[in-house]
């Protein structure tokens, strides 16, 4: 499929997809005229990227994970890379946790202002 195709597939930008190759998270073939032309399997690729990047994982770690977590490679440091990077995944869990409990605090309070009319504010 060409960059365009892949691009509507996976919701990411054709610039985006540009970058993945250029780090070399992403692979394409190219046609004679110098098109980009990528497998069916690039779609699963770019959204594991995708979930990668949101995990807050930079593209030069990607790199080093891919071959362990697409091809089933593993060295010794590598796993403790993954563990590492797994460690820092539920450290921002349970700060993205701390963040939503006190969403929820602040909705309560809120709702209760516009129930009653008391004031929203809360004291620290």
């Amino acid at each position: 499929m060409r960059i365009g195709e892949l691009a509507a597939r996976t919701g990411v930008s054709v610039r985006a997809l540009r970058y993945y190759e250029e780090q070399g998270l992403l692979d394409a073939e190219r046609s004679p005229s110098g098109q980009r032309h990528y497998a069916e399997s690039a779609v699963d690729r770019v959204r594991l990227i995708q979930q990668l990047y949101a995990a807050g994982l930079s593209s030069g770690t990607i790199v080093e994970l891919l071959p362990c977590v697409v091809e089933g490679r593993a060295t010794p440091p590598l796993l403790e890379r993954l563990t590492a990077e797994r460690e820092h995944v539920d450290r921002r869990v349970t700060e993205l946790a701390k963040v939503r409990d006190r969403l929820d605090a602040v909705i309560t309070a809120a709702t209760g202002n516009m129930l009653t009319g008391t004031s929203c504010r809360q004291e620290s």
